[in-house]
């Protein structure tokens, strides 16, 4: 007779099935939004939407936006809020133009000050609403207003009373950094593909696309490096946990309030680098710039599966979220539907992200 006792598996130590492991990433929503935005606009939108032109046209508003929902998506999943960055893009673009027009400063100064000028201002942000226990909801309401209207008030006092500060083109042309932040990369390429016949070109043989605008570029690269942060790193262990509970995680030795201040920088530094693209593509800035973009990029952040509640999401799905958007801003025109449509999707499709990310959470989780 044989005494030893059987061994009993561990069922915690099984191996998890494929699709419950899918089931369980926060980007599931956004990338299935992102599948049936694309089939419904093969099927209503003209062909050209999605030629290489087209899409160049529609990745551009949705890389600008995206790299605002990777940082608000960061913040969210780390338990906070930020609405001022709409603000803080033309509060930044108002720095930024400040350093190049009026004191003219080569870019090698003037962009890093811009985007340390930004962390400062989110730092003071994440400050006030960890030392005074207030919502980040409400502080961050409030600087909106603040970034906005000393955006204002500032471009008057630079300008002599105009709303808009001109000449930022003239004032970075030819500094060795501004294609890094401004117009196409990899032209050179293009030109060539163009010559061979692989890409459209016009009668005179220069292609229809020129390059990839740096913006998708930047986009792509935040997109890599915030979703290894989140994944491959201690940095985002403490991410996730200072958003789940940010007492527990206290407790467990996290430093919660460095945290959630160094994700407030991050979000306003994201802003003033959307500042600085955008302000040298147009070669002016003005007090409207970024407007309402603090509601679209936490559109995006929610479509891809971020918690208002924390400690949930991820930057992938911020970045099909960003996609998401562009594809309907820019893919309306593409289509015989009235453009006053647009919000009415947007909506639909953030109703419909969230109801479905919160069903699926829920059976993963078994969560009545």
């Amino acid at each position: 007779m044989n005494d030893t006792p059987e061994f009993v598996a561990d069922e915690r130590l099984k191996p998890e099935p494929f699709i419950a492991r899918l089931m369980k990433r926060p980007e599931l929503g956004a990338i299935a939004g992102a599948v049936l935005v694309t089939l419904f606009f093969l099927a209503t939108a003209d062909s050209s939407m999605f030629t290489l032109a087209g899409v160049m046209n529609f990745m551009t508003p949705a890389a600008q936006l995206g790299i605002l929902a990777i940082g608000a998506a960061m913040l969210m999943i780390g338990g906070e809020f930020d609405l001022s960055i709409g603000s803080m893009v033309a509060f930044a673009g108002l720095f930024f133009g400040v350093c190049s027009v009026t004191w003219g400063l080569p870019l090698l100064i003037a962009i890093p000050m811009t985007l340390v000028f930004a962390g400062m201002v989110g730092a003071i942000n994440g400050v006030i609403v960890i030392r005074s226990g207030l919502p980040s909801f409400i502080v961050t309401l409030a600087f909106l207003f603040i970034l906005r209207g000393l955006s204002l008030v500032g471009l008057k006092l630079a300008t002599g009373g105009s709303t808009q500060l001109r000449g930022v083109r003239d004032a970075v042309e030819g500094d060795w950094l501004a294609p890094f932040f401004s117009g196409d990369a990899f032209q050179g390429l293009f030109a060539s593909l163009a010559s061979s016949g692989l890409i459209d070109s016009f009668k005179n043989g220069s292609p229809k696309v020129p390059g990839i605008p740096v913006e998708i570029l930047w986009f792509l690269v935040i997109a890599a490096l915030a979703t290894y942060v989140l994944l491959r790193t201690p940095a985002g262990n403490w991410i996730f946990a200072a958003g789940g509970d940010s007492n527990a995680a206290s407790n467990s030795g996290v430093p919660v309030a460095r945290v959630k201040i160094s994700l407030f920088v991050l979000t306003a530094c994201c802003a003033a680098l959307v500042a600085i693209i955008t302000v040298m593509d147009a070669g002016s800035t003005d007090a409207r710039r970024g407007f309402q973009k603090e509601f679209e990029a936490i559109i995006a952040a929610v479509i891809g599966g971020c918690l208002l509640t924390g400690g949930y999401g991820s930057a992938i799905g911020a970045f099909f979220g960003a996609i998401i958007f562009g594809m309907v801003v820019i893919g309306l025109t593409y289509t015989n539907f009235d453009q006053d449509w647009f919000q009415v999707f947007l909506g639909g499709m953030l109703l419909i992200a969230v109801l479905f990310n919160n069903a699926i959470r829920k059976r993963v989780t078994g969560e009545r």
